[in-house]
């Protein structure tokens, strides 16, 4: 009994210990559902929703006359929530199939029926989120807009995403100058010089996970609109940056060479007009191409050659005040420095030369030995010459990556016996084209060195934001009377020297050639004779008498026929040069030169007195007039520069009925007056009365015919 007892009282212990458990859950239950609720839903949302970034539209990037270089496209991922409570299943079942037979004929990467599966099957299942197409054009997504269901807007399910694509709308042209921006890239070129004023300020988009890494978004009133990027307007025109590529990649193709640039700035303000980077596509010599990889105009710093040989030459000049007319033995052209011999490309006609034959003829034992003259017992002197020309310095260009500048010094510790020889001619130093054309520009600017540039402005929705002006880096780097004799010796080299085979009649153009040895990759030295790497390159103002525009070409490598720079990136300079002559009225001088060219009044037909005082004011004629307003009258010369306007009364003669001379009368008045006057008349020809059927002087009635020849 006891026993049974035991087993009840632990029986309702349980049953007791069970209400107790199931009232806990229960009360449990209650707090989360009314009193913790809306905390434990907005942390089972913060685990489905996230806030994303909405990419800004990239700024546009245009040329200097509004061509545009850069721009984004925006492309749209397309996605349907076809469970929307907006469709009901009347509008679902009556549209369904017109919908799918639309979708497929605008993407065509689907039949009707397949289309009509895929959402009658996430219409069965409740999916809120079915991705329908990527990479959408936004054209295809207008139409897309019109379709069934869709075109309801935001009752009509429709869910799209933009993305942004960078676009070149030119291709190749000046594509590493402008560079590129791409997601997870840093930009180069101008894209990464003015990156954040491109880029604009992103928005603010809350999206819900809907399945694995799936994400659609929630229309949310706090979503953070994004900001529009602003646009820059470059320097660069790109129709002569078309005509420099061209005529550059023509030379390298003709010449087998590796790689080669180009660069067009207008001497006063440094704006880059045209720069050209190309670089050789594989070896198959069958079907070379070119295309823009590297931009060596800024990033490649080489031995320039002879074109530093200006630099040298001024730096005597400068700190000596040498003669252009002074001798320099140079012997049968060649000299010995310690062990390095110096040689010149071609034997000397004379073995005594001025110093201006010594640059014309680009002399490399000429130059060494002037500059052994002067600066052998203290080449630092030489050194800091050719620091005041601010070779020594990078330009500061906008765009990033630029090469620095190596002028060696006396106290390095590669400075060696023959280093100022070398250095003289071109090697021992390395220098950007760039860097190179710009100190030729100073040259050519007068002794004025101004920073190369390739921005102009920066606009926002049409309205300028900032203007990029010139920035001066050295206001004179050398004395007038340096420069001047400078500018002759360049001008000699295209007359009488080296490049004189570019042959351009049609303005003066100053420069120097230049050809220079360059070290193979992976050996030491330059090579030997017919195994060597080869740089040409040619580098000048035009036109001379009033420099507008200084020039580079760089060809890299060629290794069919002659290497020399006048021969090689002559032909390239010339065809820009002459290009950018055509096409500009800077070299146009004005029609009249602000003179005065009417010498004699000019001759006039019969008109309205009103109208011819309105002609001779206009033409700033003295005149004279006896007539009323409305009166026609006869001009009668007082001198050559002068008029008196006469009253010809053709108006009372008609009046009287008697036919008045109207030679001279123009088609237009002769009309009016005869017409008004009861004549038919009959007009051959254009411009003013010559002849007329009825003489003057004879009396008519209204009605009679009348004919009028003009001429």
């Amino acid at each position: 009994m006891e026993n049974k007892k035991d087993i009840l009282s632990r029986t309702y212990l349980v049953y007791i210990f069970l209400c107790v458990f199931a009232l806990a859950i229960l009360y449990k239950i209650c707090i989360i559902q009314f009193k913790e609720g809306d905390e434990w839903k907005a942390k089972a949302e913060a685990f489905n929703t996230k806030v994303f970034e909405i990419e800004a539209v990239r700024g546009n990037i245009f040329d200097v006359n509004m061509n545009l270089l850069a721009t984004s496209l925006p492309y749209y991922e397309v996605a349907v929530d076809i469970n929307a409570p907006s469709i009901d299943k009347k509008l679902f079942d009556g549209k369904i199939d017109s919908l799918g037979f639309m979708l497929s004929e605008l993407f065509k990467d689907k039949t009707s029926k397949q289309y009509n599966k895929i959402l009658r099957k996430a219409r069965k299942s409740g999916d809120r989120y079915v991705v329908l197409k990527r990479n959408v054009s936004y054209k295809d997504l207008l139409v897309l807009k019109t379709f069934p269901i869709f075109k309801r807007g935001k009752r009509g399910g429709l869910v799209t995403l933009q993305t942004n694509k960078r676009e070149l709308p030119f291709q190749m042209l000046a594509a590493r100058t402008i560079g590129m921006s791409r997601p997870g890239i840093k930009p180069v070129g101008l894209e990464g010089a003015f990156d954040t004023t491109l880029m604009g300020v992103s928005g603010q988009r809350l999206m819900q996970k809907i399945a694995g890494d799936v994400w659609r978004p929630i229309n949310d009133e706090n979503e953070v609109e994004p900001k529009d990027g602003s646009d820059l307007i470059t320097t660069i025109d790109i129709n002569i940056q078309d005509v420099a590529e061209n005529a550059l990649e023509k030379t390298l193709i003709k010449n087998n060479a590796s790689h080669g640039c180009a660069i067009l700035m207008e001497v006063k303000t440094g704006a880059i007009k045209a720069i050209a980077n190309l670089t050789r596509n594989g070896k198959d010599s069958s079907s070379y191409s070119y295309s823009e990889n590297l931009n060596y105009a800024v990033l490649n710093a080489t031995e320039p050659g002879s074109t530093f040989k200006l630099a040298s030459l001024m730096a005597v000049i400068d700190e000596y005040n040498v003669s252009l007319d002074e001798k320099v033995p140079v012997g049968n052209g060649e000299v010995t420095y310690y062990n390095k011999t110096i040689k010149d490309a071609h034997a000397p006609a004379e073995p005594v030369l001025t110093l201006q034959r010594v640059f014309e003829t680009s002399s490399n034992v000429g130059v060494a030995k002037t500059i052994m003259k002067y600066f052998s017992k203290d080449p630092q002197k030489y050194v800091d010459k050719i620091n005041s020309f601010h070779l020594n310095q990078k330009l500061g260009l906008s765009i990033p990556g630029e090469a620095s500048p190596l002028i060696k010094n006396t106290k390095g510790p590669d400075w060696s016996g023959v280093t100022l020889a070398q250095m003289s001619y071109g090697y021992e130093t390395l220098l950007t084209p760039l860097q190179i054309l710009a100190f030729y520009n100073a040259v050519a600017n007068d002794g004025r060195m101004v920073k190369p540039r390739f921005e102009k402005e920066i606009i926002k929705n049409g309205k300028s934001v900032k203007t990029f002006t010139t920035e001066v880096l050295v206001e004179q780097i050398a004395k007038k009377e340096t420069i001047k004799k400078a500018k002759i010796m360049m001008e000699g080299v295209v007359l009488n020297g080296s490049g004189k085979g570019l042959n351009i009649t049609a303005f003066k153009v100053g420069g120097k050639t230049g050809t220079a040895q360059i070290a193979k990759a992976g050996k030491k030295g330059y090579g030997v004779a017919g195994d060597r790497n080869y740089q040409a390159s040619f580098v000048g103002y035009f036109p001379a008498d009033k420099p507008l525009y200084t020039c580079i070409v760089v060809i890299y490598n060629p290794s069919k026929g002659a290497y020399y720079g006048g021969l090689i990136a002559g032909p390239v300079f010339k065809e820009i040069a002459e290009k950018v002559y055509s096409s500009s009225l800077d070299f146009m001088e004005p029609i009249n030169n602000k003179q005065n060219l009417l010498t004699k009044a000019p001759a006039s037909i019969k008109s309205k007195n009103d109208e011819m005082l309105i002609a001779s004011n206009a033409l700033q004629l003295p005149v004279k007039s006896n007539a009323t307003e409305g009166n026609y009258v006869s001009r009668n010369t007082i001198d050559s520069t002068s008029v008196a306007l006469v009253s010809n009364n053709l108006e009372s003669q008609l009046k009287k009925g008697i036919v008045p001379n109207l030679n001279g009368l123009s088609a237009k008045d002769a009309l009016f007056l005869l017409e008004n006057s009861g004549f038919h008349v009959k007009l051959y020809g254009m411009g003013s009365v010559r002849k007329q059927s009825i003489e003057a002087g004879q009396k008519f009635n209204r009605g009679d015919k009348i004919t009028l020849i003009l001429s």
